[in-house]
């Protein structure tokens, strides 16, 4: 890789490198329900790849106290963790074959994800990818979640890699268009990818052709 021009990946997590959306949703119905609140699969759909605070001002509403998000994540991200224990997790397909195959084009990589640190270092250690990325940036490092694109921008500056030489792997619309805000170009994935107004997607990582991500940084 030429060191005056460097390039990167920057991975969101959950329905990207892994698919832990069913246990997010069991979590977060049973912290809501000790709320006394429901919480069925179209509010999962809607507030999916949300940061815990916008999540839950966008459930019970913009008034909720500071100390009650904290209070009610914290009991959700604990069950979760304690899901991903339990169940264990495997990286979607594809996956494993693109993070050996990226560093050796000359990529650095970074995770770049909505989640909490401690559920991202939970993901890691259960998928035996702990050390595989140049580095983590979690949801708790910037001051605002996707769509806007501080995590991706501040994943960039992480490795060293400009923006506009940055390609973001995302499945949900606002990471998307957080990484459009940022400058870099998008690949979207998952069962909804056409939808997503990336600059290239596929419903599997193990669908992208060799040489990809080198296309899209191409000029022109």
């Amino acid at each position: 890789m030429s060191l005056s021009h460097p390039k990167a990946v920057l991975w969101d997590l959950d329905g990207t490198l892994v698919d832990s959306s069913e246990l997010h949703f069991i979590a977060w119905r049973e912290a809501l329900a000790a709320e006394g609140r429901s919480y069925d699969h179209a509010d999962h759909d809607a507030v999916f790849g949300m940061r815990n605070d916008d999540l839950l001002r966008h459930l019970i509403g913009p008034e909720i106290p500071q100390a009650e998000i904290a209070r009610i994540a914290g009991a959700k991200e604990r069950h979760y963790r304690k899901l991903v224990a339990e169940s264990g997790i495997e990286p979607l397909p594809g996956v494993r074959a693109w993070l050996g195959a990226l560093p050796r084009s000359g990529f650095r990589m970074a995770i770049a994800s909505s989640a909490p640190r401690e559920n991202l270092d939970a993901i890691l250690a259960a998928t035996g990818l702990t050390g595989v990325f140049d580095a983590v940036i979690s949801s708790e490092e910037v001051p605002y979640g996707k769509p806007h694109p501080a995590v991706f921008l501040r994943a960039a500056e992480s490795v060293g890699v400009p923006p506009d030489r940055s390609v973001v792997v995302e499945d949900a619309p606002a990471g998307v268009l957080a990484g459009k805000r940022g400058g870099m170009k998008v690949i979207g994935v998952g069962p909804r990818h056409a939808e997503l107004g990336a600059d290239l997607s596929v419903e599997r990582l193990d669908q992208l052709s060799e040489g990809a991500f080198e296309r899209l940084l191409s000029p022109g």
